[in-house]
């Protein structure tokens, strides 16, 4: 059990566990996507959904969503053992959404009482989408058999888990391994994050406003909307403009890893999310990066960055795997 921290204080109830049902309801609610998943015992994948979150709606419209889309993927007559819920936030494992940058507008908005309520109550744990892919990825993924092994989400917002002896790392409050909040202190005095420079968010309002103050040409011009995606997918197209914004994320990325390098020593640090997918066209300078700042060569292996293995689906898969682990801890010893 993690030491300071809560968790959730409810008796064991033989009806409401459902000993013999065996499956598990996974959900993966992001800034931009919602997924969902229905696994076996095994944690197989059997059915899998997903949607655009779009939470620019009410929260009371998005979450009667996601429960659509959980439904979608559960069997007629079926009902989960139990519900792992990736969340943003560091407070995510509440099962309340709270002081999440990637949602703004959702203040203290439970999420998985009334997921829980809509699946007859099934005991429902939730918890920080980047711990989860962290746990996914050691157990399943590019970070099998790595001690300290450290996951990084690279998508509408940066986040990370870590995963030491085995176990993963949340520290005092379940608040640890927040690289998206790195600050950096700009030319001009401002203190800019991690998340600020180097996101897929980020990545689309600095195209913005750099096409906005010069009049360098760019297939960018063109389009009607430009954000993180229009600008990686223009920068594999050649577009110069949009491969010198990629590069410059990319370096203080490779800055952010030099910092998570220098603090856990890690056997592996994995990169997922969209803008991972990028590869050396964002990977590149981060490795030079990594390799010019470390104080030591022998905190860069040459195998210490690694892409996710289990793609958009390692959130998914965290959770399930979070909920059958949460579910055994829940049951009475026999």
């Amino acid at each position: 059990m993690r030491k300071g921290r809560a968790r959730e204080a409810r008796p064991f109830d033989e009806g409401r566990f459902q000993v013999g049902r065996t499956m598990y309801l996974a959900i993966d609610f992001g800034g931009t996507r919602t997924r969902a998943g229905w696994f076996s015992a095994e944690l197989a994948l059997l059915r899998r959904a997903e949607a655009p979150s779009q939470t620019e709606e009410p929260p009371e419209a998005v979450i009667a969503r996601i429960i659509g889309l959980a439904r979608s993927v559960v069997p007629t007559g079926e009902m989960p053992a139990a519900i792992g819920i990736c969340g943003p936030g560091a407070q995510a494992y509440t099962g309340i959404i709270l002081n999440a940058r990637t949602l703004p507008g959702w203040e203290r908005v439970p999420l998985a009482e009334p997921i829980s309520a809509a699946f007859g109550g099934a005991p429902t744990f939730m918890e920080n989408d980047a711990n989860l892919a962290a746990l996914a990825e050691y157990h399943f993924g590019a970070a099998q058999g790595c001690d300290p092994a450290v996951y990084l989400t690279v998508s509408t917002g940066i986040g990370g888990g870590a995963v030491i002896g085995g176990r993963l790392f949340t520290g005092w409050h379940g608040l640890a391994i927040e690289p998206g909040h790195i600050p950096f202190v700009m030319p001009d005095g401002r203190v800019l994050d991690l998340e600020l420079l180097a996101s897929g968010t980020a990545i689309g309002r600095l195209a913005r406003e750099r096409l906005a103050a010069t009049d360098t040409p760019s297939t960018l011009r063109d389009l009607a909307r430009v954000d993180g995606r229009a600008v990686g997918e223009a920068a594999q197209r050649g577009d110069a403009l949009a491969r010198a914004l990629i590069e410059e994320a990319g370096r203080w990325l490779g800055l952010g890893l030099v910092t998570l390098a220098h603090l856990f020593n890690p056997q592996a640090i994995v990169l997922g999310g969209s803008v991972a997918t990028l590869g050396d066209l964002i990977l590149q300078p981060a490795r030079e990066q990594l390799a010019a700042h470390l104080i030591d060569p022998a905190f860069n292996d040459p195998d210490l960055l690694r892409l996710a293995a289990l793609g958009d689906d390692v959130c998914l898969t965290g959770a399930a795997l979070h909920a059958r682990a949460r579910l055994q801890e829940a049951r009475p010893a026999s």
